[in-house]
């Protein structure tokens, strides 16, 4: 009961709708009721002239026009007026005086009234800013060759005034209440309603996003094209497929976990098989020599997914080092690697030897060596790196000759375990190097890869501040 009560006095969606749609149509009737006033006024006005014309018709009828002092002292209360006088043609033809002495301060001709003048003039009659009594002219409604002076009491109109709105407000403010429950009843049940199976639906995912089902979409909303249908929609898809990425990377931690336990003892294995094969690399048999050969290459490939599975398991960016770097004397010294794990491979460098940017050099040579070595294992036989400085960003373009990367390794890029571009791979390679350029500030990107060859950038601040 209570939780039900604060939603509609507290600060939540369902209140401040509530409260809007009351306050907006309060303010709507207020601007009604300024124009009701003035027509009220204008309205009242008129109806005593009415009352002015049918009593003065009542002394014409005596014998001779003429009435005793009580008589037209009820006509005059009767009517509303402090006195009469009937104008034809220009000449007063019937003139019933006041009570007692009365001196009107004001005149209002209601034929020349507009409707802003009136509600002016009802405002100063309310607020007392009017004269006492005032002479009223019209054109009567029962003879409309005939003009009707009557002479009125302002604090009797102002009680009237007063009344109308009183009664006006009253009906206002029970018809914004009612107008504000409808509107609140329709759109909870539009708007907030699925707002909140929204909030409610973030609010489990976010305690236990591995587990929380993901928000249920109902038939009606599959079709709807509103903003509300569609955030629903869009909701479901992203939790569906965060929870997926969450079991994955679940899945990626235990195994580096895994592979970080029984690492040394793998190592200490493939060093023995590493040394086996290099005593059989000595032997007089050309046979068992060339065995040996692939049984070392098949070693090393072995060790390098070891370590590649670690260092894409780890948790966190990698700790940087930076130092002002000669970027050539960096990008030289990958190549010299390079070529001596593929002799075949030409690498051209076109670096400008004042780049120097703040980095980490050992990681960023790892990042380099990555794709320097991928771009030789896809095939490539030429290699050009180039560099330059633009607004603030050191860019590094690596462009091979290769055969161009396959529609599955473009669709899974950066993605371990399947975003390789060859048979067996991990693609390993391209996930750490772009998480080792982003641990700088920077970017890997493809640019563009074809038949006639790949184009990978790197992007990295001149100065990280």
């Amino acid at each position: 009961m209570n939780k039900v009560f604060g939603r509609w006095i507290g600060h939540s969606l369902s209140a401040r709708l509530l409260w809007l749609t009351v306050i907006v149509t309060l303010l709507v009737e207020v601007m009604i009721l300024l124009p009701s006033l003035g027509h009220e006024r204008s309205a009242w006005l008129m109806n005593r002239v009415t009352e002015a014309h049918l009593a003065a018709l009542t002394v014409s009828t005596a014998p001779h026009g003429v009435v005793d002092l009580s008589t037209r002292n009820e006509l005059l209360r009767l009517s509303g007026t402090e006195a009469i006088r009937l104008v034809q043609g220009g000449r007063s033809i019937l003139v019933l005086p006041p009570r007692g002495t009365v001196r009107a301060e004001g005149s209002i001709n209601l034929a020349h009234e507009t409707l802003f003048g009136s509600v002016l003039r009802a405002l100063d009659v309310q607020f007392g800013l009017a004269p006492r009594d005032v002479l009223v002219t019209a054109p009567s409604p029962l003879q409309p060759n005939v003009i009707v002076q009557i002479v009125v009491h302002n604090p009797v109109l102002a009680r009237h005034l007063w009344h109308y709105a009183d009664h006006t407000a009253a009906l206002s403010l029970a018809i914004a209440l009612l107008t504000g429950l409808v509107v609140y009843v329709a759109l909870n049940r539009v708007l907030v309603l699925p707002m909140r199976r929204l909030t409610e639906s973030i609010t489990r995912f976010r305690e236990d996003p591995e587990h929380a089902a993901p928000l249920a979409i109902r038939p009606a909303d599959e079709f709807r094209d509103d903003e509300i249908a569609v955030a629903a929609r869009e909701l479901a898809t992203m939790q569906t497929e965060l929870r997926a990425a969450l079991w994955r990377n679940a899945r990626l931690a235990a195994l580096g976990t895994a592979v970080a336990k029984i690492s040394h003892d793998l190592r200490n294995i493939l060093s023995t098989a590493l040394l086996v094969a290099d005593r059989l690399s000595g032997s007089a048999d050309p046979a068992i020599r060339s065995g040996a050969t692939t049984l070392v290459d098949a070693v090393e490939r072995a060790t390098d997914l070891v370590t590649h599975t670690l260092s894409f398991a780890r948790e966190g960016p990698p700790p940087l080092v930076r130092a002002a770097c000669p970027l050539a004397e960096l990008v030289a010294d990958v190549a010299a690697q390079t070529r001596l794990l593929h002799e075949r491979l030409t690498i051209e460098t076109n670096i400008p030897a004042e780049i120097m940017p703040s980095l980490d050099r050992t990681q960023m040579q790892r990042a380099l060596l990555n794709l320097m070595r991928n771009a030789a294992e896809a095939g490539a036989g030429r290699l050009v790196i180039s560099s330059g400085i633009d607004a603030g960003q050191v860019i590094i373009d690596i462009v091979d000759d290769g055969p161009g990367l396959p529609e599955r390794a473009q669709a899974n890029l950066f993605r371990p375990f399947t975003g390789s571009a060859r048979s067996g791979g991990t693609g390993l390679g391209l996930a750490i190097a772009r998480d080792l350029v982003r641990a700088h500030g920077g970017e890997l990107t493809l640019v563009a890869t074809s038949s006639r060859g790949t184009h990978f950038r790197i992007s990295i601040p001149l100065d990280p501040g």
